[in-house]
């Protein structure tokens, strides 16, 4: 399985050259208009950043060789009463499962963790503000156990939303050896070490 993050909290997970993407955004501070290509398009939940479906060109449609799972979660700690509901997305395909968790904004209860089940692969949001913030998404990391993590949903100047934190205050939650930058966007499964993985955007 080959990820690559295309900004903000949008993903593309490519199998024998199956492509879904996940979170297509628009209008999100500093990024330039999304240009993908995909034969599926899942998003999280319909704020502008996380469903602009019209940004990304539809691939003809063939055999799907991923299996999804979705897990009804909340954008917010108040069951969804400030910003309405979350889907989280597994994703198993080629022998590794990758969890994509939206705009998460709260701790997982024991039946959503259950219902996400063992990851290889965690895709976190990490900014805070509408999200879980850099301690939120550690403790919910360590409530899931995957081996791998990608942090996303957080600024780096000059991109993403001004009023989220940086990602620099969730990697400090790690031990150094646990961080790997990459040179450029693409995670190809199975990885390294595990530990935290920050993919680097590529306008």
């Amino acid at each position: 399985m080959k990820l690559t993050w295309l900004g903000h909290a949008c993903f593309s997970l490519e199998q024998d050259g199956y492509i879904i993407l996940l979170d297509p955004y628009a209008g999100v501070e500093g990024y330039p208009p999304l240009r993908a290509a995909a034969h599926q398009v899942l998003c999280s939940h319909q704020h502008f950043d996380h469903s602009a479906v019209e940004t990304v060109e539809t691939l003809p449609a063939r055999a799907c060789p991923f299996s999804v799972r979705e897990v009804r979660t909340f954008h917010d700690e108040q069951g969804g009463a400030l910003r309405g509901e979350n889907t989280v997305r597994v994703l198993t395909a080629g022998g590794f499962s990758a969890a994509h968790l939206g705009d998460l904004g709260h701790q997982l209860s024991a039946e959503q963790a259950a219902a996400i089940g063992p990851v290889d692969l965690v895709m976190v949001p990490v900014g805070g503000t509408y999200t879980v913030d850099a301690a939120g998404a550690r403790e919910v990391c360590e409530t899931l156990g995957p081996r791998w993590i990608v942090p996303m949903h957080y600024r780096h100047a000059p991109y993403g939303l001004p009023n989220v934190g940086a990602v620099e205050d969730f990697l400090a939650l790690w031990r150094p050896e646990q961080v790997h930058r990459l040179e450029g966007p693409v995670l190809d499964l199975p990885l390294g070490p595990g530990g935290v993985w920050v993919p680097r955007f590529q306008a």
